[in-house]
């Protein structure tokens, strides 16, 4: 059986650039990608199930196991930021100069 080499490049430090998305689209996506992983991160360490989430959130249950299963395509930044809000996490910002490598 041949075997098949993959290739592992360094990132250059958007993962979604790196898969070929436009710049503008890289950077919405990352920064969405984030805000999720965070909330994630808030329901799990909270024990929640996603009835007690999407209460917390002020959204339907099927709306958090969307979030859950990571439909990224489904969320805007600030419906991310607002359900951050709710669950009482600060969500700040930080744009680096032009020119800085962001780590993904």
């Amino acid at each position: 059986m041949a075997r098949s080499r993959t290739r592992v490049r360094r990132s250059r430090g958007n993962l979604f650039r790196d898969l070929g998305f436009p710049a503008h689209e890289a950077q919405h996506l990352l920064v969405r990608s984030n805000l999720m992983v965070r909330l994630e991160q808030e329901i799990t360490s909270r024990g929640l199930t996603q009835a007690a989430a999407a209460k917390q959130l002020g959204v339907s249950q099927p709306r958090v196991s969307n979030l859950r299963r990571g439909r990224i395509e489904l969320f805007s930044s600030d419906a991310l930021i607002d359900m951050l809000a709710r669950l009482g996490v600060r969500v700040r910002l930080v744009a680096p100069p032009a020119g800085r490598r962001q780590v993904a």
